[in-house]
């Protein structure tokens, strides 16, 4: 017992000091946003004398954040529907389907995870602005899924897997076309692992900076995150309002962390284990 008990202290006492190295940088941003400017520039570390809440109320009207989360929303929600009905689309059709391709199809997916944002950013852009789509909601959503989708479709494909073969057999024999076993068949089967995917497809897109940048440059089209940083002037830092911002941006991210970190917790694992 001593020993089992020495395990679990030498496991908690790192797992502590990395929540511990988590949550602060939330508390500090937290305690910055209900200071005055004054107290800010006295001294940053210590607590807030009170809570000064007109650097919220500044933050979200100053800048037009109410238009930056509108932007968000939209370009997230857009983008999460159509990443998951091409992602389970493709999941289905690479795990149950035999065609000639299939593996390569798959390989292709697993291989665009490893290639960074950056090395084809020049190439997106010069297509989307050849075609019109810069500063559009069409172009950041399509940007958007063509980043994610490769994710989307290997965690589908990944939990279709664990499905038996004998299910989508029974339901051909019952009459079903191929359409109508992935509607009534895959998508109930598959809904638990959608929610997840799509979660973490949310998160995705709403903590992006770049590609929101470089697709809308115009200041009326910002996505939330990248109008976070209008709140910073070139000649002038208003600090508390700028943590104010931030504050801002992190609370949907927390609220879905907070009440649905078990569907992200599965999507993660998704596939990982069969049966």
């Amino acid at each position: 017992m001593p020993v089992l008990r020495l395990g679990r202290w030498l496991a908690a006492v790192p797992m502590a000091l990395l929540a511990l190295a988590t949550i602060y940088p939330l508390v500090f941003t937290a305690n910055v946003a209900v200071k005055t400017r004054r107290e800010y520039i006295l001294d940053r570390f210590s607590p807030a004398s009170g809570l000064h809440l007109d650097n919220v109320a500044a933050a979200w009207s100053s800048v037009g954040m109410a238009r930056y989360f509108a932007n968000s929303l939209i370009v997230v929600t857009a983008s999460v529907v159509v990443l998951l009905l091409l992602g389970s689309m493709a999941g289905f059709a690479l795990s149950q389907l035999r065609f000639r391709g299939s593996s390569a199809l798959f390989l292709g997916c697993l291989a665009a995870l490893f290639i960074p944002f950056q090395v084809i950013m020049v190439p997106l852009v010069k297509v989307m602005a050849d075609t019109g789509l810069i500063d559009t909601y069409p172009g950041l959503i399509l940007a958007y899924v063509a980043q994610f989708l490769p994710f989307t479709v290997f965690l589908m494909t990944s939990h279709y897997r664990t499905i038996p073969a004998d299910i989508v057999h029974a339901a051909r024999i019952d009459g079903n076309s191929t359409y109508g076993v992935y509607r009534r068949i895959m998508i109930p089967l598959g809904a638990p692992a959608l929610l997840s995917v799509g979660i973490l497809d949310a998160l995705f897109c709403w903590n992006d900076v770049l590609i929101a940048l470089l697709m809308m440059p115009s200041p009326e089209h910002r996505t939330l995150m990248v109008g976070v940083t209008s709140l910073r002037g070139q000649y002038s830092d208003n600090i508390p309002q700028f943590a104010s911002g931030v504050l801002i941006a992190a609370i949907p991210v927390l609220l879905i962390y907070l009440f649905l970190q078990r569907q992200i917790a599965d999507g993660v694992t998704a596939g990982s284990t069969k049966g």
